[in-house]
């Protein structure tokens, strides 16, 4: 039983990242129309997330960190919970 809630809870965070890594691309992207349902939803899954982050750390002149902090979180969570389960 632990073993399938491990298995969900890697196959969920995985899925995030690929929505974050969606987000992150669609940045890079000044000319892409904002208002596309694609890009609202990948808006609306991660600025919850990103906002506190990005709050939390120093300016730094145009640069936003906050995605990688986020990369970096799920990595160490999914190695918690590998270890855990």
């Amino acid at each position: 039983m632990s073993n399938q809630i491990f298995t969900l809870l890697s196959y969920a965070l995985s899925i995030y990242q690929f929505i974050l890594l969606g987000r992150v691309l669609m940045s890079w992207l000044p000319n892409l129309d904002r208002n596309n349902p694609i890009a609202r939803f990948l808006y609306a899954a991660t600025e919850p997330i990103l906002e506190p982050i990005r709050r939390l750390l120093p300016a730094s002149s145009g640069m936003d960190f906050s995605p990688l902090i986020v990369f970096l979180g799920i990595a160490v969570l999914n190695q918690l919970l590998g270890r855990l389960f």
